[in-house]
């Protein structure tokens, strides 16, 4: 990846995926699934490197 602010579609499609099963987890419906679904999503390497750049570039949120 050379560019965070250009990500591919496979990474657009994983982030959407994360904003889907969050908010069916967070729902009264909400099922262990997504939580695994949200795990291995955090754990894909496009997504982890994306992460670092994107903190790099202090775009993102400092966790406490």
């Amino acid at each position: 990846m050379n560019d965070p602010l250009k990500p591919s579609a496979s990474l657009l499609i994983k982030l959407g995926s994360v904003i889907v099963h969050q908010e069916e987890m967070m729902s009264t419906k909400g099922h262990h699934f997504d939580k695994a679904a949200l795990d291995t999503v955090r754990n894909d390497p496009e997504v982890v490197e994306w992460l670092a750049k994107m903190t790099k570039m202090a775009f993102l949120p400092v966790k406490r």
